[in-house]
């Protein structure tokens, strides 16, 4: 099996996702000094934890780098084919929609903090994360993104 993040479409996502984070929070997330391919290989292995989701009415984990698999403690296949709002649980999913909705309004929010769950059920508190939307060129909304290194098992 290919490294996933040599995948073309994985290529892609990770511009699209750097792209935006630069264009929206005006800092780069990682060093762009390397190729296209090299970027995504880098991004994947950070040591922080990177995750997004597309547009669909439910939408679905659609990337998450290493750090965010093993938080999550789930493989690719089983976290790219998961709901993103079971990523919290039900009691946190309402204050986890008003985050999404308020970032996707703002282009991004900062410094944000809530409980998170993970596969086996595992609680951790989020701290300083960075929710953005990922957008093409020119303005279209392609998905949202999160990004954080703080948090602390419950």
């Amino acid at each position: 099996m290919t490294d996933i993040w040599l995948r073309p479409w994985v290529i892609q996502w990770t511009q699209d996702v750097l792209d935006s984070y630069l264009r929206l929070v005006k800092t780069e997330l990682i060093s762009r000094k390397e190729t296209p391919e090299q970027q995504a290989e880098h991004l994947f292995k950070s040591p922080f934890i990177v995750a997004s989701h597309g547009l669909q009415d439910d939408p679905i984990l659609i990337y998450g780098n290493q750090a965010a698999l093993e938080l999550w403690e789930m493989d690719w296949e089983q976290f790219t084919q998961t709901p993103s709002r079971l990523t919290a649980e039900p009691m946190n999913r309402e204050e986890r929609a008003r985050m999404l909705e308020q970032a996707k309004i703002q282009g991004y929010i900062s410094d944000y903090r809530g409980v998170r769950i993970s596969s086996t059920g595992k609680r951790f508190l989020v701290e300083r994360a960075t929710v953005w939307t990922i957008q093409k060129p020119d303005g279209t909304p392609l998905g949202q993104a999160a990004t954080f290194s703080n948090f602390t098992f419950l």
